[in-house]
């Protein structure tokens, strides 16, 4: 069952959240549009078009169904509007190494370091509209990379929330559907320490480097990518032990171009 809280704010406003694990006690505060008054937007792209493009960085809550939650809106990147889904940085005491249950529920802080949690990133890309999903790399020397797949789905639990992605393009390496040492990750389903659904002998989860396993991913057999090895970020030749990257996101808003995976080049969409 998800997480839910009860938000006072000074107009007595009530709002039941149900990723409030998600904030600290701090974060309430900065949620930007805590006192709207005439419902919450679909998504931080709904926010940036009302806005007129002026809408600043931060916390908002949006509306996924009969459900409110809070995310990051990153309003500067690519043309911005995006809705944050995974924030890590190298090193992070944020232990990613969880269970189906957290992953499926979200974990760490929305303003900082964070998993928002494969449900509510299957309930964001299954709307009408298509979703792309943007991933932003920056190694240690501060270097930027970027990439974007459209369109972008994650399905429900019982498929165990599989990915499913579009064409790509972007400056960092396409380390999710290029085909690299049978490591596709395409079409995968996710799997945690507890709950083993990749293509290898071992749970590619638990597999641990330098005493740090790999974390909950999409892997295959197993990974030409992972963004939730808190030790060692992963992203084909961009972020490696040899090339390590400090920060990395993942982030999603709606596919300008398409309906919901119309007229993809990949058939499994």
């Amino acid at each position: 069952m998800l997480l839910k809280c009860t938000i006072l704010t000074s107009t007595e406003l009530s709002i039941e959240l149900k990723n409030a694990q998600l904030l600290s006690s701090k974060d309430y505060a900065d949620i930007i549009n805590i006192e709207q008054e005439d419902g919450f937007p679909n998504d931080c792209y709904d926010i940036f078009q009302q806005s007129e493009g002026k809408a600043k960085d931060g916390l908002y809550i949006i509306q996924l169904m009969k459900d409110l939650i809070v995310v990051y809106c990153d309003m500067h990147s690519a043309e911005g509007g995006w809705t944050v889904v995974q924030h890590i940085t190298a090193n992070t005491s944020l232990d990613f190494d969880r269970t189906w249950e957290d992953y499926k529920q979200g974990f760490g802080l929305v303003n900082g370091d964070h998993w928002l949690g494969n449900e509510f990133m299957h309930r964001l890309t299954s709307k009408p509209r298509a979703y792309k999903l943007g991933i932003k790399l920056i190694d240690i020397n501060g270097e930027m990379k970027w990439g974007e797949y459209e369109p972008f789905l994650i399905e429900h639990e019982k498929a165990k929330y599989k990915i499913r992605l579009g064409l790509y393009q972007g400056t960092a390496a396409d380390a999710l559907t290029q085909n690299t040492e049978a490591y596709i990750h395409d079409n995968q389903k996710f799997t945690t320490k507890d709950s083993d659904n990749d293509n290898y002998f071992q749970n590619c989860a638990k597999i641990e480097l330098n005493g740090i396993s790999g974390g909950g991913w999409w892997y295959n057999a197993c990974a030409g990518a992972n963004l939730n090895r808190r030790n060692i970020l992963y992203w084909q030749n961009d972020c490696t032990k040899e090339n390590l990257c400090k920060y990395a996101w993942m982030m999603v808003k709606p596919n300008k171009k398409r309906d919901k995976c119309s007229n993809s080049s990949h058939d499994e969409l």
